[in-house]
């Protein structure tokens, strides 16, 4: 108890104060971690937008270049004559053979996807396809937006998917004029497809977004042709009439995107990909209002954030827990100096108890040695008893079985004499054949007495106590024929089914055979004044164990009998016939097989004892 008081008055005096001290110190490490982390996040986030604005400057000087490289090529072409004279005399031969070839081998020289001429009604004249199945001659597009700003004397610009080939492209248109007048327009078609690739190569998500918020570029394709902002009243009508983007279902892209300059984070899902966040950066581009959206990841950046805040808290943390713990360590110190100091005056009190129990203990240790000799001894002495009583029992059964052993033995033995007398009177008479058989007859009846007189005399030995794997169709039939003079004298049938073939328990076949002769014999007594003399016996397998049911038709078990009922020397038979042993003695060698017995009333009346035993 002096022990016990030492280090359980300690904790109780340091936890008062450590405890809110610890918790302010987690939360003041939570708290620096925190803002270290949003800081850093502030810095990361930044540095990522200057990264993310040189990206898109360079995206969008380069496709200014691409677009300003090629502007001047239509009015060059329209001052191209044979073009000015197809467009006055579409009649004359060779002038539409003369504009195509010519517009071939600007398309070739130029590097340019197509070349058309179309008249002042939107009719396609000529063109640098007019060879391919796909060709624009024939074709009018005066419904596209570049050829009715080029027919007001301006230079036309657009971008839309090919009403005939299906292909995107940039167009620029430029007017031929007559005498001051437009008379046609000369359209050049450029592919962006080069520029698409180097967006798909940067392996950024990149959108080319034109003046009403519609992806019509990307490097991602499947963001294509979706809307960033919801669209303004007619402009849906408008794209359908100029057929801009053909017959492609406009869709929003579910993204809350601003076109901008400055930079702005979003959480979206792209195709392929979790939701995730990222910064993005637009930037104006091209003389139709078109923009360049920039979409990077910000994870690596938010995971610096928060292994730099993780970082900082362990670092508060560690710096605040060696404060408290230097701290607690003098006070420790203290008291551990204290304890030590009670530790030894308890000390030297616990050696002496020691030595005191040691004492006692030596004294209780040789008191039971000495009883553990004796119940040895008892045991012994019990053992010596219990076999000579399962002896005794089987001679207490024997006694009962006297008579009926006599009748059997009798018989034989007055038909052996019969047997003789006719033997010598049919010899006298030389009938040597009736002789022969009279012989025969009692040889069988020698050989009857033979098999009576060893059985009994297996039954009364004294076997050795060892289990082996018993065959129940053998026992039972072994049983059954040691009662059967007492079932004859008692005029009493035994029925039931025969055990299955093999079924085998775990006992002694003599003692086994004991038990069930002794259950009989009980069955049999109990069914002699009886109406119904009729006893059961069978058999039942339950998984590892076997029942072996003897029951009778009786009058069965009294409360007060079967409370008593496997009591040594405790019987309902009159003085001289039974000393009370049988089910004692049956009960313990059952219980040395590793089973019990169960005794009990039938439901439909009658005694009834159950012996269980392990399955082999």
């Amino acid at each position: 108890m002096r022990i016990a008081a030492i280090f359980s008055s300690q904790p109780g005096r340091s936890w008062h104060w450590l405890g809110p001290r610890l918790a302010l110190a987690l939360a003041l490490s939570v708290l620096a971690g925190w803002g270290v982390r949003q800081v850093v996040l502030v810095r990361q986030i930044d540095l990522l937008a200057q990264q993310s604005h040189h990206h898109v400057e360079f995206y969008r000087l380069s496709l200014e270049s691409l677009l300003s490289r090629n502007e001047s090529l239509p009015r060059i072409i329209a001052q191209e004559d044979r073009l000015k004279a197809l467009l006055l005399h579409p009649e004359r031969n060779n002038a539409q053979n003369e504009a195509n070839s010519y517009l071939l081998e600007v398309k070739n020289g130029a590097d340019i996807n197509a070349a058309y001429l179309m008249d002042r009604s939107g009719l396609t004249v000529a063109s640098s396809n007019y060879q391919t199945t796909g060709s624009y001659v024939g074709h009018n597009y005066g419904y596209r937006p570049y050829f009715q700003a080029a027919m007001q004397g301006n230079l036309g610009r657009f971008f839309g998917v090919g009403a005939t080939t299906g292909e995107p492209g940039f167009f620029l248109a430029a007017p031929i004029e007559d005498g001051g007048a437009a008379i046609g327009t000369v359209v050049v078609k450029i592919s962006l497809e080069d520029f698409e690739s180097a967006l798909i190569r940067s392996g950024d998500p990149v959108l080319l977004v034109d003046a009403h918020g519609v992806v019509f570029l990307a490097s991602v394709s499947e963001l294509k042709y979706h809307f960033l902002m919801p669209l303004e009243p007619g402009v849906l009508q408008q794209i359908g009439l100029s057929r801009q983007y053909d017959n492609q279902h406009l869709r929003p892209l579910g993204m809350n995107v601003r076109l901008q300059d400055r930079p702005q984070t979003i959480r979206a899902e792209l195709p392929g990909k979790p939701a995730q966040d990222y910064l993005v950066q637009s930037a104006r581009t091209g003389p139709l209002g078109w923009s360049i959206v920039l979409l990077t990841q910000t994870r690596q950046e938010r995971q610096n954030a928060l292994l730099a805040g993780i970082a900082a808290g362990c670092a508060v943390a560690f710096l605040m827990s060696s404060v408290i713990f230097f701290r607690l360590n003098i006070k420790r110190y203290n008291e551990r100096r204290q304890a030590e100091a009670e530790l030894r005056q308890a000390h030297l009190q616990l050696e002496q108890r020691i030595v005191e129990r040691t004492a006692d203990l030596t004294a209780t240790n040789a008191s039971l040695e000495e009883k553990i000799q004796a119940l040895k001894t008892t045991e012994n002495i019990l053992r010596e008893t219990r076999d000579s009583a399962v002896q005794a029992g089987k001679l207490a059964v024997l006694g009962q079985m006297a008579a009926g052993i006599s009748h059997e033995v009798n018989q034989p033995l007055t038909a052996m004499h019969t047997f003789t007398d006719n033997a010598v009177s049919l010899l006298d008479m030389g009938r040597l054949d009736d002789v022969r058989e009279n012989l025969g007859f009692i040889k069988q009846m020698a050989v009857r007495m033979e098999h009576i007189v060893g059985e009994i005399k297996t039954f009364a030995r004294k076997p050795a106590a060892a289990k082996c794997a018993v065959d129940l169709a053998d026992v039972i039939g072994q049983a059954l024929m040691l009662v059967e003079p007492r079932r004859r004298s008692v005029g009493a049938r035994i029925d039931g089914p025969e055990p299955s073939a093999g079924l085998r328990v775990w006992a002694d076949p003599q003692r086994l055979e004991q038990v069930l002769v002794n259950l009989l014999l009980n069955s049999l007594d109990a069914v002699s004044d009886a109406p119904e003399k009729r006893v059961d016996i069978g058999v039942d397998s339950r998984g590892q164990q076997v029942c072996i049911v003897v029951r009778d038709h009786g009058p069965g078990i009294t409360a007060e009998v079967l409370s008593h009922l496997f009591e040594p020397f405790f019987t309902t038979k009159s003085s001289g016939k039974g000393l009370g042993l049988g089910l004692a003695i049956s009960r313990m060698i059952v219980a040395e097989f590793g089973g019990w017995i169960e005794a009990g009333n039938h439901e439909a009346g009658g005694a009834e004892f159950t012996v269980v035993l392990e399955r082999a």
